[in-house]
């Protein structure tokens, strides 16, 4: 058994306890486990973050874009240098596996080395003016305060991606991450004050979604970045919206994969098998749907069945493993629910299904890679609900244009995947499926941080994440209309 870490809260520069109720993570494979522990941030912690925010943008906004860059630069060297131990630290507390865990490590250091140089890049335009002695410039500035509202699944990554361009364009951040994976949060922020950001721009509170509310609700918020669910993202936007703030949300997905008959079958295999179950399915762009050509589908889908059914399963530490548990105890038996409402509405079970009853896989928060085929239309729940776990369903299509139709059959729209050898029939998707994000011979999880990530659809509200589309969000620009005196007119 592991000594629990001590969890506390970053505020106007220094570490410090909560005073709400207690916090605990706990270990999905073992969940008698505490990985982390201390108390949850209250009222007087948001408020005190937020004043520490506020009193830093100004000097933060007017720190040269180099020397702030500066910081998320060696803030990427810490986690690079951290990566096995904060890996095993993000296997334990949320499930993946230690090679995925120290993998996300250093996709968020990549993320800070990405907008660590951006002070490289073009900062704004100048324009001509249709008057003598004039230039018309379009100049950036910071939002100011941000909140930032993060989810379990990818604990380090998704707040990089987020933080670093917020701190990178001069805003300060109030962050509350998902309760659920507290450490790795702690050590995000730990990373980069330990880089030298300077005290109050960026502040780190722990605790339940009601601190989120009050992050949202506070007069002193400019912005508002949010990844998580459809339900707990449209009512933040919400608030936020109604009072003026602007909001950038990415939500829900329902993935579709659509494999021709022409497509390289057994890349095909293993790239849906990577989708849907590659950190349990716990992706906002994990494969959750499948079309399969009616030619290919039986042979295709034995195959993939055959391999899911032998997927390694367990302790996420442990050499070997090919698969964890969910994140906890609510998410399994949601998920369970999810499969066995397939199951009675008429699915079919090709791989999967059934709860674990025995020894360590039925102790911790363990679902089977399961694989339903659907009959008829598809109108069963698991084709149109997010279950975020690793489930996976199936329909058959006769022809190239009933499986686009039925890949845009979601009213989310975030990410797909279609596997064909035929250039115009991938030229014909772009146009056809309607998502944020499509990969041609490549599974639907996946994105750099140097292009747009979002949705279509309602997988997302406002401005794009990652790339130069971040700015976007991060900054509105200023047009100045730049006039000399009298000798520049003649």
């Amino acid at each position: 058994m592991t000594t629990a870490i001590q969890l506390q809260h970053l505020i106007d520069g220094a570490w410090q306890d909560g005073t709400a109720g207690p916090l605990a993570s706990n270990n999905p494979a073992l969940p008698d486990e505490t990985v982390a522990h201390g108390l949850q941030a209250g009222e007087a912690e948001v408020d005190r973050a937020m004043a520490a925010a506020t009193a830093a943008k100004r000097d933060w906004a007017r720190t040269p874009a180099h020397e702030r860059g500066a910081v998320l630069l060696r803030a990427a060297a810490i986690l690079e240098e951290s990566a096995s131990d904060l890996g095993l630290e993000l296997a334990r507390e949320e499930g993946k596996t230690r090679p995925e865990g120290e993998g996300e490590v250093l996709r968020a250091a990549q993320i800070l080395r990405y907008y660590g140089n951006d002070g490289d890049r073009a900062a704004g335009g100048i324009y001509s003016s249709p008057r003598r002695g004039e230039k018309i410039l379009v100049t950036r500035k910071p939002l100011g305060v941000i909140g930032v509202v993060t989810p379990f699944n990818f604990p380090i990554a998704i707040p990089a991606w987020k933080i670093a361009p917020a701190l990178t364009y001069g805003n300060t951040v109030v962050w509350k991450p998902a309760s659920t994976v507290p450490l790795l949060a702690m050590r995000l922020a730990q990373a980069l004050s330990a880089a030298g950001l300077p005290a109050g721009v960026l502040n780190l509170l722990i605790g339940p979604g009601s601190v989120g509310n009050s992050i949202v609700e506070h007069p002193a918020l400019d912005g508002l970045t949010f990844t998580g669910s459809t339900g707990v993202g449209r009512n933040l936007a919400s608030k936020a919206a109604g009072r003026g703030v602007p909001v950038q949300a990415e939500m829900g997905g329902k993935n579709a994969a659509v494999v021709l008959a022409d497509a390289d079958l057994d890349l095909a295999v293993e790239q849906v098998m990577l989708g849907a179950f590659r950190s349990s399915g716990q992706k906002c762009t994990a494969t959750s749907r499948l079309i399969v050509a009616e030619d290919i589908a039986d042979e295709f889908l034995a195959e993939l069945g055959k391999r899911a059914a032998n997927l390694s399963l367990g302790d996420p530490t442990a050499a070997g493993t090919e698969m964890g548990p969910v994140i906890n105890a609510s998410a399994r038996k949601s998920i369970q629910q999810g499969i066995d409402t397939a199951l009675a509405q008429g699915a079919s079970l090709l791989a999967g299904g059934h709860p674990y009853s025995e020894g360590a896989l039925a102790e911790g928060h363990f679902i089977a890679p399961t694989v339903l085929e659907l009959p008829g239309d598809g109108t069963q729940n698991v084709w149109t609900e997010e279950l975020f776990g690793p489930v996976l369903s199936v329909r058959r299509a006769q022809s190239t244009q009933e499986a686009f139709e039925v890949a845009n059959d979601s009213e989310f729209g975030l990410s797909a995947a279609l596997f064909t050898q035929d250039l115009t029939t991938a030229l014909s998707a772009m146009d056809e499926i309607d998502v944020g994000i499509l990969h041609i011979n490549s599974e639907s999880a996946g994105a750099d941080p140097h292009v747009p990530f979002g949705g279509a659809k309602k997988s997302g509200y406002g401005p794009k994440e990652q790339g130069e589309a971040a700015r976007e969000f991060f900054s509105h620009t200023t047009t100045v209309y730049l006039r000399g005196g009298k000798d520049a007119q003649s």
